[in-house]
């Protein structure tokens, strides 16, 4: 697989959930995802009125060869690494959450005073996890610790304990959680802005296909306001921790396929 060079988006998907904790199930989630994008049930068209079915600018590269028991890490960073140098931005379907640190490992040092936005009922910013330090739910403190992002803001966060409060305090990372959040303002985000989208940050009503159900989140009509109400650029952006072993109607397939259109459509903007 090799970098389109005409386009300027390019849908990739990372099918690893080598690093998941309690449950597997991530890594089938690309190809459900892109057949969810496909469903006749609905159309190419963002709320914004861009028409992916007519724009040449952007292109389904498909998903990753991610061969075990090699660490899927070096080669998610050096493929995004390739699209980056051609011109070319990034919508990662993953996979579970810990792709987010090989992501970033090629975003940080091509884009200085990079600004993440992180969706997620989780923090996942656990110096270790049941002994792993590239867990899913340790990419914020892989990512802060090495310096890829100036700026890193979690909205949706109800899950916070001691141990990740101080690390929120040590990364300086600006959190918003479900219980404040109408205290969020996504126009205050400007670009560079990389967008981590996890399906677990939305409440189990809106998205139950995931492995973490965490009551009380964001619905879909917010999040989908935060993605239009943020003055970018977006430069890249991840949708992670679709699980479709508990996704049996497709619900959360069709979402995550709503957030893919949306977000591609922000990142094809100048």
């Amino acid at each position: 697989m090799s970098p389109a060079t005409q386009t300027r988006v390019a849908l990739l998907g990372a099918p690893s959930d080598a690093h998941s904790s309690f449950l597997r199930g991530a890594a089938l989630a690309p190809p459900r995802i892109r057949a969810a994008l496909h469903s006749g049930s609905s159309n190419w068209s963002t709320e914004l009125g861009a028409d992916l079915a007519t724009s040449a600018g952007w292109s389904d590269q498909g998903d990753l060869e991610l061969s075990y028991p090699t660490d899927p890490f070096d080669r998610i960073e050096r493929t995004i690494a390739g699209f980056l140098d051609g011109g070319t931005r990034v919508l990662t379907l993953g996979g579970d959450h810990a792709i987010t640190y090989p992501i970033l490992r090629a975003y940080g040092p091509r884009f200085p005073g990079l600004t993440i936005l992180h969706i997620d009922a989780h923090p996942d910013l656990y110096h270790e996890f049941d002994g792993d330090r590239f867990s899913h739910a340790c990419p914020f403190a892989r990512i802060m610790e090495a310096g890829l992002a100036h700026r890193l803001v979690q909205v949706g966060i109800r899950t916070l304990i001691p141990h990740t409060r101080q690390q929120a305090e040590r990364f300086g990372v600006e959190i918003f959680e479900m219980r404040h959040i109408e205290t969020f303002h996504a126009r205050e985000l400007g670009g560079p802005l990389y967008i981590s989208l996890d399906l677990d940050g939305l409440d189990p009503a809106f998205a139950p296909g995931v492995s973490h159900h965490e009551p009380g989140g964001l619905t879909t009509r917010q999040v989908l306001d935060f993605l239009q109400q943020v003055t970018g650029p977006v430069v890249g952006a991840d949708i992670v921790e679709y699980n479709p072993l508990r996704d049996p109607l497709e619900i959360t397939a069709m979402l995550a396929a709503r957030l893919a259109k949306e977000l591609i459509g922000r990142m094809l903007e100048p």
